[in-house]
Formats: C-alpha cells, structure tokens, sequence
C-alpha cells in the first residue's frame, strides 16, 4: 500500500508524477496552496483517503464520483462554494466525511445516499437547513453542524438510531422537533449559544444521554423529564438568563452525583 503525505508544502499544485501512481491507497496535501486540483486525480482510483484540506480550493469536480473505493474525504477549511452530488454515489465512503468551514449554502442531495457514513462534520457554513431526508443516514455516530444559520431540524433526524454526539453550538435554533427523543444511542446533545425557547418533552427518553449543554439559550423553564434522565453525567445551565431560578428538581440530580453546572 502506498501512502503520500505532503502536508505543509507550500505547493501550488499537486506534482504530476503522482498520476503514475498506480497503488496509491492514501494522499493527504493538507495545508497548502494548492486552487484547483487536476484531472488526473481523479484517475487514482485505488485511493481510500483523501485529504486535501486547508488550501485554496473553490470546486470539486463531479469525477470524484469515480474514486469509488474512498473510506475517508476531508475538504474543509477551503472555499468551496458547492459541493458535487458525486459525493453521496461513493459507496465505501463509510468513516469520516469533512466539509467544514467553506461557506457553501446548501448540502447536496444525494449526500443522504451515504447509509453507511459515521461520521459528519459540516460546521462553519452558511447552512439555513440539513436534507429533509437525514434521516436516511442510519450509520452517523456523530452528526457537528455547529456555526450554521440553521433555522430548524429535520424531523427525520429521529430516525438516526446510532447516533451518539449531536452538535449544533451557535446555530438559531428556537425548537426542537419531537423526534429527538427517539435518538435512543444519544450521548451527547450540545446546544450551547442557540437560541431555543423550549425544549421538547420527548427529550425525556434519551436514556443514554450523559452530557447535555444548554449554556446562552433563551428557555424560560426546563422540563422536570431532565431530572428523570439515568444516565446524565454532566448538565451545563450557565448563562440562561431568561431562567428565573432553578427548579428544585436540580438536587436530585447533583445528589445522584450528576454534575450541574448554573
């Protein structure tokens, strides 16, 4: 297996005598010059992982679609505009897939195609919404979307059965759909610095959830279902100023050695 690492070159483009590579498993140029990405990459298809992250790209090009053995992408932290449908038809593309901080509006459709996908980072964009259908994805473990001027979620987003860390920080949120209680592996839910009004009854049944953050919201009251969760560890109600005082349903919590945080 070959594997190429030029991280940190200060290339301006990718050197031509890697198209000759005919066994190369895993390239990562991060951190470089590079603006666009040449055709024959995308010839290079025993590739798994590919890492082209922290440069100056602006697109990238359907023919993607042709590395079809990629287990692992990472495009972020370039300035890519629009992200190519060819994403979602990459039928090994199962461990991590980055597309933080580029600034594009919307995701690509076919992107929900990724039932195998564990791992999602889309953080630092422009995203008003995530694909009504997310719910197709039923392998995420781990779904960051924090940084976006996501208005709502989904309702299908209940029907992620595996997911275990759900981050949405900084995001103008002001509900939660009912469904977010039948996120039944949920371990971690951080809200910190959205703006919700209130939270859903149904958070009740997050069984598993050990962590929930809820710092710089604007909730009024919590509901008492909070206290009944078995598995809460950790509790953050710093800076909720919209919160009068704390329900007495707290000192439950703390004496069954949940840590609060208010």
């Amino acid at each position: 297996m070959t594997i190429v690492r030029l991280d940190s070159q200060k290339l301006t483009e990718l050197p031509a005598a890697l198209a000759e590579t005919h066994d190369l498993r895993s390239l990562s140029v991060y951190d470089n010059a590079l603006a666009a990405l040449p055709g024959w990459l995308w010839s290079l298809t025993t590739l798994e992982t590919l890492n082209v992250s922290a440069n100056r790209l602006t697109e990238i090009s359907e023919d993607i679609g042709r590395l079809v053995h990629l287990r692992m992408i990472d495009l972020g932290h370039n300035r890519i505009a629009r992200l190519p449908e060819a994403l979602g038809d990459l039928p090994e593309l199962t461990d991590f897939l980055y597309l933080s901080d580029n600034g594009y509006e919307r995701l690509p459709a076919s992107l929900t195609n990724l039932s195998r996908l564990r791992y999602l980072n889309v953080t630092d964009n422009r995203l008003t919404a995530l694909p009504e259908d997310l719910g197709r994805m039923i392998g995420l473990i781990e779904l960051r979307a924090y940084n976006n001027p996501l208005e709502s979620l989904p309702e299908s987003i209940g029907a992620l059965g595996s997911l275990r860390e759900l981050h949405l920080d900084n995001t103008p949120l002001t509900a939660l759909p009912e469904t977010i209680g039948d996120l039944g592996n949920l371990r971690i839910l951080s809200l910190r610095g959205c703006r919700l009004r209130s939270l859903p009854q149904s958070i009740g049944r997050l069984t598993r959830l050990c962590h929930l953050d809820l710092r710089s919201n604007a909730l009024t009251t919590l509901p008492a279902v909070i206290a009944e969760l078995p598995a809460l560890e950790k509790l953050d109600l710093r800076w909720l100023h919209g919160l009068s005082s704390l329900p007495v349903w707290i000192g439950d919590l703390e004496a069954r050695g949940c840590v609060v945080y208010a």
